[in-house]
């Protein structure tokens, strides 16, 4: 696989080029990406480029976790320009997204607003959805 894009440290330093469809992120020497800094797991997070042309990570039960802009999460697909932080590290990542990448990255960051759209207990079933007073009939 060509270069897809580079994770390139915030603050400067040498940016890092990500060549394949998954790269695994953490202070093991055998991780695609080895991070040798203590507030970094072994296997701390993954990297996968998805068919549709944009980049996700997702959290490998890591200590310390990954934020992207400043957010914590387990899953997150990234934009371009998206600050990702592993451990104390940060990083912007830098990709070409295309058209089609562009309207299906959006398509899933959509979705996964849906989700979060809900609390647990509705999810559930044990509480009913609280509507606004112009909602009730």
């Amino acid at each position: 696989m060509d270069l897809v894009g580079e994770l390139v440290p915030v603050g400067g330093g040498d940016p890092i080029p990500l060549r394949r469809g998954i790269l695994t992120i953490g202070r093991r020497e055998s991780c695609d990406i080895s991070l040798q800094f203590p507030n970094i797991s072994g296997l701390h997070c993954e990297l996968a480029y998805k068919d549709a042309g944009f980049w996700q990570v997702r959290d490998l039960s890591s200590t310390n976790g990954i934020k992207v802009n400043g957010q914590r999460v387990l899953t997150r697909v990234l934009r371009p320009k998206d600050e990702l932080a592993i451990g104390k590290r940060r990083y912007t990542i830098q990709y070409n997204l295309t058209a089609t990448g562009e309207a299906a990255l959006e398509a899933v960051l959509s979705e996964d607003e849906d989700i979060y759209s809900q609390s647990l207990m509705e999810k559930a079933g044990l509480t009913k959805r609280r509507f606004d007073d112009d909602d009730e009939d």
